[in-house]
């Protein structure tokens, strides 16, 4: 199962149609390859799955589902915890 945990763009590289994302502190690089150029701005949050950015959400939204994430995460062991916030960094387009 996958759960898309909400994610801020930090920073934006338009050379190389990349998008650093902050998933509840961990940041990592993700695909704009699926996303309309210039839909996604800093600051935007947003949906990854495998490394791409999926869509965009709103602000609210995203806080509301961090929030909901954060109290999951409250339950499991510090082992799960990782497992479940790194998750997303074995994607196939790691270092593009």
């Amino acid at each position: 199962m996958c759960l898309s945990i909400p994610s801020r763009v930090v920073k934006i590289d338009k050379d190389i149609n990349m998008a650093t994302v902050d998933t509840m502190g961990v940041q990592r690089d993700a695909s704009l390859d699926l996303m309309v150029e210039d839909d996604i701005k800093i600051g935007d949050y947003v949906l990854l799955h495998i490394g791409f950015v999926m869509n965009k959400i709103d602000e609210e939204d995203a806080l509301a589902s961090i929030d909901t994430y954060k109290e999951i995460i409250e339950l499991m062991n510090e082992e799960d915890r990782q497992k479940a916030i790194l998750e997303d960094d074995e994607y196939p387009n790691r270092g593009a």
